[in-house]
């Protein structure tokens, strides 16, 4: 890669961007957050990119590098690799652009983003377990057929387009002292890291990794882009093992500290902008909230968290809506033992209402074998109102003579 490429871009790169998609995507709002707000202490907003159009700030990227092809490159017809959003991006912004789309995305992309992304004209192929996977193929497709391959960060257009979101940040909230966003392969925060530094020197641009898809913390600490050997992480979005080249180069010099979330921490974050929000955002897209929620940061304000992507497959938001509430403290699963014999799950479930519990669902058993003749294992659901509650909860069954495990919630 020659040293040209490796330029850092500049705040005119970002404008000559926004120009570009003037009336092609929204300016997406910033919202006030009062319960993130009394967390960090001073006034926290939230950029809405989950509003944009194909449910992401991809979109921008994606837009900015086709539309500078040639007539010639845009008749071989242009491919991209993606879990998810990026593929969308790509798709809405071919079409606008009349080429052909191709997207490799991993065997375990999410179905709706697969939906979303046929709606939008492109043709589908799975290739691996992983964005790099899907990459290798991507590239190999590119070189056998002429198509142009749309990185999905490691480009100066594509990183140009992304940072208008920078540029909208400043527009709306010209004092804005934080900046933290959900980071991947780095796209996005290189972007906005350019704007916001150029117009604002003295802002922090905070990143933010999934812990099972960190590869930041470590490239940075070695000076150059290293590969993860694995990710795991419900934040598909984010799961990339190794940094591009050119994010690297930006990432390093403009943004001042990175920070990780686990599984849990999304799901709080999620379930959080849900509730108090009405927001659905993914959990890639819930990061910087993540980050918010369970890291003690150095925050001037006002912050700004970016909202990255929406889109989120139903049956996920359903799991992770029960994770968030289970690291809440708010949602059990028990194991209760008991005697085999009449009326004892009706006294089991009497005395757990007597606790002003919610019982979601129940599973009666004999046949496990672990069990001791004459006994029967009762799995339970159960709704309670946080941590002080559950821990009533389990003291009175404990104290009920009832042998409790618990399977997933805090263990108080």
């Amino acid at each position: 890669m020659t040293s040209r490429v490796l330029d850092l871009l500049s705040l005119a790169d970002i404008e000559a961007a926004r120009q570009l998609l003037t009336g092609i995507v929204r300016t997406t709002p910033l919202e006030a957050s009062a319960p993130l707000s009394q967390r960090t202490g001073v006034p926290t907003w939230l950029k809405c990119e989950h509003l944009q159009r194909a449910g992401s700030y991809k979109v921008r990227g994606a837009y900015t590098r086709i539309s500078r092809l040639s007539g010639a490159e845009r008749a071989r017809g242009v491919v991209a690799a993606s879990a998810g959003n990026h593929a969308q991006g790509v798709a809405l912004a071919a079409g606008l652009l009349g080429t052909r789309a191709t997207v490799f995305m991993p065997e375990g992309a999410p179905l709706p983003k697969v939906t979303a992304t046929k709606g939008y004209g492109a043709a589908i192929e799975y290739a691996g377990n992983s964005v790099d996977d899907a990459l290798v193929a991507a590239r190999r497709f590119a070189d056998e057929t002429g198509a142009v391959l749309i990185h999905p960060f490691d480009h100066p257009d594509v990183i140009a387009g992304q940072g208008t979101v920078g540029l909208e940040i400043l527009d709306q909230c010209p004092d804005v002292g934080t900046i933290i966003t959900a980071v991947g392969g780095g796209g996005l925060i290189s972007g906005v890291a350019v704007a916001a530094k150029a117009l604002r020197p003295q802002v922090r641009v905070i990143g933010v990794q999934a812990s099972g898809a960190a590869s930041y913390p470590p490239s940075l600490a070695a000076g150059a882009p290293l590969k993860l050997d694995v990710s795991a992480t419900i934040a598909d979005g984010i799961a990339v093992l190794r940094p591009g080249d050119l994010n690297f180069a930006h990432v390093s010099k403009l943004v001042d500290e990175f920070v990780t979330v686990t599984d849990e921490d999304l799901s709080a974050a999620l379930l959080m902008l849900l509730e108090r929000h009405k927001m659905v955002v993914e959990p890639a897209g819930g990061a910087a909230v993540a980050a918010l929620l369970t890291r003690k940061l150095d925050l001037p304000g006002p912050v700004v968290a970016i909202l990255s992507g929406g889109n989120i497959d139903p049956m996920l938001l359903l799991r992770v809506i029960e994770h968030g509430l289970a690291s809440a403290g708010r949602f059990l699963r028990l194991s209760v033992r008991c005697a085999d014999q009449p009326g004892e799950l009706a006294r089991l479930l009497a005395r757990i209402a007597e606790q002003r519990a919610n019982i979601v669902d129940v599973a009666h058993s004999r046949q496990n074998p672990r069990l001791s003749f004459g006994e029967v294992e009762v799995a339970l659901s159960v709704e309670t109102r946080g941590p002080d509650h559950s821990a009533a909860l389990l003291g009175a069954l404990r104290d009920g003579g009832y042998q409790v495990t618990v399977l997933s919630g805090d263990r108080p």
